[in-house]
């Protein structure tokens, strides 16, 4: 046979995986079928059926092979190293036994039936352990590798079974070249189910980019926490994820509803809706998409929290029907613990009114709306390129807040003051990126410290030591043991641009000024529990801060 022949057969097996590809790709369009690839974990019947599809392609593949002298030239081993590699041991297996039987079954004499059985077992075979040991990042590689074996043994296979050796040399110079070459389609169906994951990625990467950018807009306003601030940030999320109306509620009582049928709202309102009253009472999240409700036939509801505490919800509406999708639904539901977080920074801002100036110190040096802005800055830029780092941010940001808000006791493990440190720290870096270098040096303690000791010097050891440097730079944290007397002896080393001989002095003195009022709150402190100041020394370059403290119990 020709090459040109060859090639036309070639032709044919692309053409092939192609009509299995489009089938696919239009699969993949439909929502039902998008559900289903993403799953991790299937229903039974949901792995039947996807097992039927891709042992329905393999057999359509036997059906549509090209006839070449008693033999085949098909997809078929494709079909079945794609379903099995994507979807694991129940896809793969049935239609490798399947597709195999049906192919010997159909021609029991012809000269290839028994090798294509054979091999098409083990293509589900191997599809099914390349699903469970590979990565899925080389599932198309390794689909195309195994293909190719499969077919490199269907050919040997056709020269042992077959009687006549002269038939079997035959046919094996003339399917060889384009079955084999033809096992490149592997990768493609490969990828084209994985793309579904990327999209997904994609997707999640954009909701959580709008979250934090509704986060950046109402932060302020949840900082006057008032009916009328609480009408703006409805009015800002309802813009931003173009719903129809939203409304927030306390546990008793609509707060704000901004939208569609406004004016109607109002004019008819006789307390909650019952939807509202069954998200509350049964502390979980509600969806709609055929309500009937003043107008408004999508809704969504997702319950507030503050502390561990149901303290309202956050209700989205939309005029038609089933516009409540899943992006949307995990969107909000991001957007909610983010509102959530800032109702308890308002918390805090409230205390800080009604609190003495002294007390107003050492809240403000708990909670930076400031900080907060930064940081969420930081995770908006990271939530595109790098979204695995941006998820590891907002779990250390929610830590890093937590701590704050919750530890208020006089005297806390120093692993714990430590754990807070490394969250800030690990915010910190996501600004400033290789300018920063944080090194620890921690001896074992059992020692309790008065809260937030250790990071506002790092704070400030990196606000006014690196961060006005050229260049990168360096930040040392230690934490040892000290003998005659015994005592745990804490620092903060930097490298940074030194501090000035007269910010020293107006420190000893009480004067230093509010842009180092973590500093000054932090001398205060050690002088009224340990009798002793901040021992603050220029270096070349840098400054060093320590304080030490008594092994021995002290009153709380």
């Amino acid at each position: 046979m020709s090459f040109y022949q060859q090639f036309m057969m070639l032709v044919g097996v692309f053409e092939r995986a192609a009509l299995i590809l489009m089938v696919l790709f239009l699969l993949t369009r439909t929502s039902h079928f998008q559900s289903l690839f993403r799953k991790q974990n299937h229903h039974p019947l949901e792995s039947g059926a996807i097992a039927l599809l891709f042992t329905l392609f393999a057999v359509f593949s036997t059906y549509t092979g090209i006839h070449v002298d008693g033999s085949l030239v098909n997809v078929r081993i494709i079909a079945i190293m794609s379903g099995g590699i994507l979807f694991g041991p129940v896809v793969g297996i049935p239609a490798g036994i399947i597709s195999g039987l049906h192919r010997y079954l159909i021609d029991i004499h012809g000269p290839t039936s028994l090798p294509c059985l054979i091999t098409s077992i083990l293509a589900g075979l191997l599809s099914a352990v390349i699903h469970i040991r590979a990565k899925k990042q080389q599932y198309w590689i390794w689909g195309i590798c195994a293909g190719l074996l499969c077919e490199v043994l269907t050919m040997t296979l056709i020269l042992i079974f077959v009687e006549d050796r002269h038939q079997g040399l035959l046919i094996v110079k003339t399917i060889a070249m384009p079955m084999i070459i033809g096992e490149v389609s592997i990768g493609l169906m490969i990828q084209l189910v994985q793309s579904l994951d990327n999209e997904n990625d994609r997707v999640a990467a954009t909701q959580a980019k709008l979250a934090l950018d509704i986060a950046n807009k109402t932060l302020p306003y949840f900082r006057e926490s008032s009916r009328e601030s609480m009408r703006k940030v409805c009015a800002i999320i309802r813009h931003d994820i173009e719903a129809d109306a939203v409304a927030i509620t306390d546990t008793k009582d609509v707060l704000a509803f901004v939208g569609e049928y406004e004016h109607e709202y109002w004019k008819n309102y006789q307390g909650m809706s019952r939807y509202t009253r069954a998200a509350l009472v049964k502390d979980k999240i509600l969806i709609h998409n055929e309500a009937d409700f003043d107008g408004f036939h999508s809704l969504l509801i997702i319950p507030l929290h503050e502390s561990g505490s149901m303290t309202g919800a956050l209700k989205i509406y939309y005029k038609r029907r089933y516009k409540i999708t899943n992006a949307l639904r995990e969107m909000a539901v991001g957007l909610s613990h983010v509102i959530s977080t800032q109702m308890e920074v308002a918390k805090v801002e409230k205390l800080k009114q009604a609190a003495t100036k002294a007390e107003f110190s050492a809240l403000q040096n708990k909670i930076n709306p400031h900080f907060l802005f930064n940081t969420l800055n930081a995770i908006s830029s990271l939530i595109r390129m790098r979204p695995d780092e941006a998820r590891e941010l907002i779990s250390r940001l929610a830590d890093f807040l937590r701590y704050n808000l919750t530890h208020n006791e006089a005297l806390i493990p120093i692993d714990e003051e430590l754990a807070q440190v490394r969250d800030y720290i690990a915010i910190e870096k996501a600004r400033y990126g290789n300018k920063l270098k944080v090194t620890f040096e921690v001896e074992p303690l059992d020692i309790k410290i008065p809260s937030l000791m250790i990071q506002p010097l790092v704070e400030n050891a990196i606000g006014h030591g690196i961060q006005p440097k050229k260049g990168p730079g360096e930040v040392r944290i230690k934490v040892i043991r000290k003998d005659n007397p015994p005592q745990a002896e804490i620092s903060v080393c930097d490298s940074g641009v030194g501090i000035a001989p007269a910010l020293i002095e107006q420190l000893h003195e009480g004067t230093i000024g509010s842009k180092h009022i973590g500093l000054s709150n932090v001398d205060q402190r050690v002088r009224m529990l340990y009798g002793e100041q901040l021992k603050v020394r220029r270096l070349e370059p840098g400054t060093e801060v320590k304080f030490t403290i008594p092994l021995t119990p002290q009153r709380s």
